[in-house]
């Protein structure tokens, strides 16, 4: 069996899902491939992984690697997707010129103007990677897409590309780690379900020993030590409308128009002790501290001690393998097109849901309804997401431009004109990434 990682230059991230593929006893025969456009770092996870392999005696595992797209997905049976386009040059942009407007992003990779702009880059590689899957993969190939504008991507995929395809995120695993902590319990006896869109999925049902938890949350987060300061928004949120969201409090500040359109406010909603907690521009700034120390980090890679494979780690990737291969069932949440399993979000979305995998496939059971405020939020967020797929697929800057005008905090922050300059002024400064609008960039020249 060929599993092949489009991006694979991600290095913690493909030496961790690497691991845990390789550990289930069924799996260990598998061909890994490894495919990234930057040569250099290339070799570094091949070296690095050649090395892990080796050492746990994993004889019968294949490791390859190219930087041809169309040679790694050839045969292959399960893709996973990992790539940023445009890197971190591309990255910044999104960041810095909606900042020159006033809207304000934590990290602008999901929703809000950078999402929309990632979203342009992004879906045109998505839809030649599906084609490639289509022509070249093993039949009944599974695309498993962790690349971000995680929902527009997985959309386009499905709907567009003819594959099928789950988006899959671990934001889920953080926010049940808080609550068992808020609740004094330990993780594994508290059973939760999440339902809602990436990145604004909402824990539904938390339940220790068959007991609903969910009004102990409230004040469990308001007093916590850490938390208490780290996750107002969340907490905010949780307060208005009864529902702990499994976001980040800066990614899920900036999907909403009400904790970062008034500068002097923002401060009140975030904590600065680390990035991911609400600091303007703040994953850009990890991000290019990540690239400055990487030289220097790969080298100690190559020198360090090979990974002992024995503990497995959480990401879904390994785990739906596992489930499709041997039988054994798998629960996780997982984005999948909605078709009626969310009874109150529209059926051509995204939804981020709990599904089981098994030798029959992917499963995913009816929600049903979302509370009515839940539903409202996922709702807008959905509309902005529905006009930027099919901005990105038609080469609309009409559709892209109302995107984000309908973007919740970026319409609470910019006027229509607004809007439209920056837009504009993006479509230009990323036009290296962006094929499908060079007829429409050269004329704003």
């Amino acid at each position: 069996m060929k599993v092949c990682f489009i991006g694979a230059g991600s290095v913690g991230f493909t030496r961790q899902l690497t691991k845990d593929i390789l550990m289930v006893p069924e799996l260990r025969d598998s061909e890994i491939c490894l495919m990234d456009i930057d040569a250099h770092n290339l070799d570094l996870i091949y070296k690095v992984l050649k090395r892990d392999i080796a050492a746990n005696g994993l004889d019968a595992a294949r490791l390859t690697k190219t930087t041809d797209r169309r040679e790694a997905i050839r045969g292959a049976k399960y893709i996973i997707a990992t790539a940023r386009i445009g890197g971190l040059e591309a990255f910044a942009l999104d960041v810095e010129i909606p900042m020159k407007y006033g809207v304000n992003q934590c990290v602008g990779d999901t929703l809000c103007a950078g999402g929309i702009m990632y979203g342009q880059r992004t879906i045109p590689v998505v839809l030649d990677i599906c084609k490639d899957i289509k022509e070249l993969a093993e039949p009944g190939a599974l695309f498993l897409n962790y690349m971000n504008p995680n929902a527009m991507n997985t959309w386009a995929a499905n709907t567009y590309g003819g594959v099928q395809t789950l988006g899959l995120c671990h934001g889920v695993h953080g926010g049940h780690r808080q609550i068992a902590a808020v609740l004094g319990l330990p993780q594994e006896e508290v059973d939760i379900v999440c339902a809602g869109i990436n990145h604004q999925t909402w824990y539904v049902q938390v339940k220790h020993k068959g007991v609903d938890m969910r009004d102990k949350l409230l004040e469990g987060f308001k007093k916590h030590p850490r938390y208490s300061k780290e996750e107002k928004v969340r907490i905010d949120i949780l307060e208005k409308f009864g529902l702990y969201s499994t976001e980040s409090n800066g990614h899920l500040s900036e999907y909403l128009a009400w904790y970062r359109k008034r500068p002097g406010e923002i401060e009140q909603w975030i904590e600065r002790s680390s990035w991911i907690n609400g600091e303007p521009g703040g994953y850009l700034r990890h991000c290019r501290e990540a690239r400055a120390n990487f030289e220097k980090e790969a080298r100690e890679l190559e020198t360090s001690n090979p990974w002992k494979y024995e503990h497995r780690g959480t990401e879904h990737g390994s785990y739906i393998i596992e489930g499709l291969e041997t039988g054994r069932v798998y629960r996780g949440h997982f984005n999948v097109i909605n078709g009626g399993i969310i009874t109150n979000l529209p059926p051509d979305c995204v939804v981020e849901a709990p599904g089981y995998v098994d030798g029959n496939g992917v499963s995913m059971p009816v929600v049903g309804d979302l509370p009515l405020g839940a539903a409202a939020i996922c709702n807008q967020s959905v509309s902005v997401q529905r006009l930027a797929v099919e901005a990105a697929v038609h080469a609309d800057p009409l559709l892209l431009k109302q995107a984000m005008l309908l973007d919740p905090l970026t319409g609470a922050v910019c006027s229509p004109p607004e809007v439209w300059a920056m837009a504009d002024e993006m479509l230009k400064a990323e036009a290296q990434w962006l094929p499908q609008y060079q007829g429409y960039i050269a004329r704003l020249s």
